[in-house]
């Protein structure tokens, strides 16, 4: 077991609102011996996603909440130290859903090892590969089942996951429109990613009317990851027997206050529309076709995404609210320093954490795009 400290987030109390100081503290703590069936991991890449928000909050989830006193839960991607798992050696690279953490120890039975190919990077298993990648592919064509000349709506379209939506609505043939909160943000839907149209939420007067209008001939499939306002809009916009995939609401996760509406609903039984929710989890099985295809189109040069990776766990809670601000670009991944660790540095990065700053993220932040 090496002897290294362990840097960790620690959950301190139930946010209200937006993550600060106050909720989590990160701390050092000592690792605990491997028990049977257990594999230490050193993590080289943090996930940051909306659901953490929900975690940490004691809102009934797909996961239970964060106890108070653990680790920040998210995926990450690492190599194994020390393994005490039939499955795992030393140098595997392994993906799971461990913690905002320097070192992970975890269930071999709950970890996925990846093996990148040529000219791909580690975090890839993290965006493209990973989770945001797959619930593109299964919530798309498993749960929105377009069909060629449709016309495919999705929120936060600019995001890690909306944005591969949109691509792959118009590799199936169908019509793409998204919705994002800034004219950059929709000038790259457009101009880079080849979605048909894309309306700015944030300057809509009227975004009923807006939808209306870049999706003349109606919504047949609507992929929501914020929910709220967003949502209701879409509601009136739907056509006879349109499918609502129901991926996320990030307009809520920080809410404090029962979320109203959708007023709108009954339109999913006038227009008799499908509404399902889904976890990526569910297709665990499939994982290696979803790659296999994701993996093929991105070798041909018919789908993009962008990375935008932060250095520094001292970084997590202030690129983590970059998300509800939006101010990312792209899938939002924590790197760590595998030199720190290896040098068995010791004591926390104190100046950075009282002193962070979106600036200072951003000046710790590589925008990728493949």
């Amino acid at each position: 077991m090496p002897e290294l400290p362990n840097r960790r987030w620690i959950l301190q109390k139930r946010p209200a609102g937006l993550v600060t100081l106050a909720d989590i503290e990160l701390r050092e703590e000592p690792l605990r011996p491997l028990q049977s069936g257990e594999v230490l991991i050193r993590n080289h890449y943090l996930s940051i996603d909306p659901a953490i928000r929900d975690w940490m909050s004691e809102r009934p989830s797909y996961l239970p909440s964060i106890p108070l006193g653990a680790v920040v839960r998210s995926t990450s991607l690492g190599a194994v130290v020390e393994s005490r798992h039939p499955a795992f050696k030393a140098g595997d690279l392994a993906v799971g859903v461990n913690g905002w953490e320097d070192f992970s120890i975890a269930s071999g039975d709950q970890l996925m090892s990846v093996q990148p190919m040529s000219g791909e990077a580690e975090q890839y298993f993290l965006s493209i590969y990973g989770a945001v990648g797959l619930t593109a592919y299964f919530g798309l064509l498993e749960k929105g089942r377009p069909q060629p000349g449709e016309t495919v709506l999705v929120s936060a379209a600019a995001g890690a996951v909306g944005s591969l939506v949109g691509q792959i609505a118009r590799l199936k043939g169908c019509r793409a429109v998204g919705i994002a909160g800034s004219e950059a943000k929709c000038r790259w839907l457009v101009d880079e990613l080849g979605f048909d149209a894309a309306i700015n939420y944030r300057t809509s007067t009227n975004l009923q009317e807006a939808i209306r209008e870049a999706c003349p001939n109606g919504v047949d499939v609507y992929f929501d990851n914020v929910g709220g306002e967003v949502l209701d809009a879409a509601l009136m916009t739907l056509n006879k027997n349109a499918r609502i995939v129901f991926c996320g609401a990030i307009s809520g996760y920080n809410s404090q206050q029962s979320v109203p509406g959708p007023y709108n609903f009954w339109q999913i039984l006038a227009r008799t529309v499908t509404l399902e929710g889904f976890l990526v989890s569910d297709y665990f099985d499939r994982f290696p076709e979803a790659i296999a295809q994701v993996r093929q189109w991105l070798a041909e040069g018919k789908i993009t995404f962008r990375e935008q990776v932060v250095d520094g766990l001292e970084h997590c809670l202030d690129t983590f609210n970059l998300l509800f601000e939006g101010a990312n670009n792209g899938k939002l991944i924590v790197r760590l320093d595998p030199a720190r660790q290896a040098n068995g540095e010791a004591g926390l990065s104190r100046s950075p954490l009282n002193q962070a700053t979106e600036a200072a993220v951003l000046a710790a932040t590589q925008e990728v795009t493949r």
